[in-house]
């Protein structure tokens, strides 16, 4: 038996397509069957690299008896957040709002034929336990009120809308809130954990985009208190169980607070946001190691997550041969079989090896531990021995781990994640002077474009060679910023003719016109339960605070004011919660400093190698508040032409829309900056 989601371009769908369970698609079909038949929606929301989602899914779906319940009373629609986060943002929210909880994946809604939630959960055991209901306890209870309380339902649905409206900002201020990022800084100063590092407790995330903020707040305050926040958060990481340390790459959470113990899954936008933030702290403040991190992100980038074409995957699963983190976890005999005594000798004390287990009482995930001159005093040796025994050592795990069945591979192609991992490599090229990774963002930019953008559309996802579903707000605005940070990497005229195009189609299709901002789905987009206006940075970046961010960079580039205007606009529709957010909305803050402090634009032309000279030179210090772009000879469009200059190469500088006189040397450039 199959059900309706054989041919879905989305994994996640497919993983329960011979469930008995009769599933569809989320569609105007699936609504119209409910409306025909009077059956309430039992919407199942979740992603292939969830490890509840699993447990539920062989727990209940694939369960005969629960499906005859559920393809008996309810249309089941399955749904994969990464592919409609449209209708994540809704459920989730609405989710806290009934029950007063966070949400979480798998989200189990009950709605009405017209989309109206009645009922909402996230993973129910099969049958009652750990304080929870059994879902096929639920389920005919739930069936029936639908039919026996459609008055409440419907009074209940009508507060929901008004609450989910109210969350939506609808008056904008007069001006910008200066004080803001103050603000957000001195919350995120008082939810810094100083010992792991981190925000809060367990289960922890990483928070790039905060900590990114922190970063710039740093090195535009001149402030050790932010630099520390960043440098303990991310050695704590580097060194904790949620860094791979065998293969590189991050998981998306840790279950402690010490990033000892994560949930395994590899997320491709995680991993994006953190190899730009470690190269970026590598450049601030000289730390090799930071480097490394982030050559071992690509490494697992490129060897893992790169398709045949260029573009990227989204994610490693959790679990492999249905256990989670299997592929990943020690034995103390396992390792120890691995490695020779002198191996075994640094190895185990790194890793943690000669420790009690840490993962289930029966396992080890490695971490380090001990650091390496401790093991070098302890063995009578030099750090360098230590070094070369401990890569020996990580060289061989890796060969073992690899023999093993590996995790299962979302292979569907995100528009919005592919455009942060392209942003992501072209900076960290020029953090880290590194070629190859710009080699990487170019090619999957040009897959990305060749693919997901056709006749003035971007859509959103890619299995194959299909490309389906029209664009969100994030989609046009993490590509926006992609772009912006290819031109910085290697300027190509077609590049900037796409930025233009997408700024003003996200203009076009996205701006609330009326009040500011930008709305998550387009003007032409179904018509859902809400229509959503995000602010807050959640797993990745607000699209409204990155299309500012993109927005105000283009528009001073290009020297396009309704650009620039647009951003403001936004900024000031989402000012009057900005200073009250406390740091969770960071990606906003940033475009906020860029218009009340218009970043520095430097635009190089002239012979190639000179301004190549030039560029490398300006990229070695951190500059978070300037863009830099080498024209390399090129020919340049007119809104990039910034003046005139009569030597073989020159340096454009400006502020805002403002231009100084061009200058001809690293000297005058850097003088320059300083003034601007």
């Amino acid at each position: 038996m199959q059900n309706e989601l054989a041919t879905a371009t989305s994994p996640y769908l497919r993983q329960h397509a011979d469930n008995p369970v009769a599933w569809r698609p989320w569609s105007e079909e699936a609504l119209t069957v409910a409306r025909r038949q009077n059956k309430p929606i039992l919407l199942s929301i979740g992603y292939s690299a969830c490890h509840w989602c699993h447990v539920m899914a062989h727990e209940s779906f694939e369960d005969p008896a629960v499906a005859a319940v559920m393809n008996d009373r309810f249309v089941n629609i399955k749904v994969d957040r990464e592919e409609r986060p449209d209708l994540d943002q809704i459920y989730q929210t609405a989710h806290a709002l009934m029950t007063r909880r966070s949400g979480g994946w798998p989200l189990t809604m009950f709605l009405t034929p017209d989309g109206v939630p009645y009922f909402a959960g996230t993973y129910f055991p099969k049958h009652a336990r750990y304080g929870m209901p059994g879902f096929l306890d639920i389920l005919p209870r739930l069936a029936d009120a639908y039919h026996e309380q459609g008055a409440q339902i419907a009074q209940q649905g009508e507060r929901l809308a008004r609450a989910l409206d109210a969350l939506e900002p609808s008056q904008a201020a007069d001006a910008l809130p200066a004080q803001a990022p103050t603000q957000s800084l001195e919350m995120l100063e008082q939810r810094f954990e100083p010992i792991h590092g981190g925000f809060g407790g367990a289960p922890k995330f990483p928070h790039a985009v905060e900590l990114d903020f922190c970063l710039r707040e740093w090195k535009r305050r001149d402030d050790d208190r932010y630099a520390t926040i960043v440098r303990t958060s991310l050695d704590a990481m580097a060194n904790g169980g949620i860094f791979d340390q065998l293969g590189g790459g991050f998981c998306r959470y840790s279950v402690d607070a010490e990033w000892s113990i994560p949930h395994f899954e590899k997320m491709l936008y995680d991993n994006a946001l953190l190899l730009a933030l470690y190269a970026d702290a590598a450049s601030a403040f000289g730390e090799p190691r930071y480097a490394d991190v982030a050559r071992a992100i690509v490494g697992w980038l490129e060897r893992e997550m790169r398709a045949p074409d260029g573009a990227f995957w989204s994610s490693l699963d959790a679990d492999s041969e249905g256990e989670e983190g299997r592929f990943y976890v020690w034995t103390r005999d396992d390792a120890r079989a691995v490695l020779c005594d002198e191996e075994w000798a640094a190895a185990a004390p790194y890793f943690g090896l000669d420790g009690p287990p840490n993962f289930e009482g029966h396992a080890w995930n490695l971490r380090i531990v001990t650091p390496r001159i401790n093991i070098a005093a302890q063995l009578g040796t030099s750090v360098e021995d230590v070094d070369a025994r401990i890569a020996r050592s990580r060289d061989k795990l890796f060969a073992a781990r690899a023999q093993r069945v590996r995790p299962g591979l979302d292979d569907k192609i995100l528009t919005s994640w592919n455009a942060l991992t392209i942003a992501a490599l072209a900076h960290a090229s020029r953090a880290l002077d590194e070629p190859r990774m710009a080699d990487l963002a170019f090619d999957a930019l040009d897959r990305l474009v060749a693919t997901a953008w056709r006749d003035g559309r971007l859509y959103a996802t890619r299995h194959g060679d299909e490309a389906t579903l029209p664009a969100y707000l994030d989609d046009y605005a993490f590509l926006l910023a992609a772009l912006l940070e290819a031109m910085q990497t290697r300027f190509r005229a077609r590049d900037f003719a796409l930025a233009i195009e997408l700024a003003d189609a996200l203009l076009a299709g996205f701006e609330d016109q009326d009040r500011g901002g930008f709305w998550f789905t387009s003007h032409d987009h179904e018509r859902l339960y809400h229509r959503t206006k995000p602010a807050h940075d959640n797993a990745t970046p607000s699209g409204n605070g990155i299309a500012a961010q993109a927005l105000l960079a283009l528009g001073h580039l290009a020297s396009v004011t309704r650009y620039v205007d647009a951003a403001e606009r936004a900024l000031k529709l989402f000012a009057p919660r900005l200073a009250e957010a406390g740091g969770s909305q960071c990606s906003l803050l940033v475009a906020l400093e860029g218009a009340l402090d218009p970043p520095a634009t430097v635009v190089l032309t002239g012979d190639s190698h000179l301004t190549r000279d030039w560029r490398r030179a300006l990229d070695r210090r951190y500059r978070p508040d300037v863009t830099i772009v080498d024209t390399a000879g090129a020919a340049l469009p007119p809104a990039l032409q910034k003046g005139h200059a009569t030597t073989p190469a020159a340096a454009f500088v400006c502020r805002g829309m403002t231009c100084l006189p061009p200058v001809t040397t690293l000297t005058a450039i850097e003088a320059a900056l300083v003034v601007s």
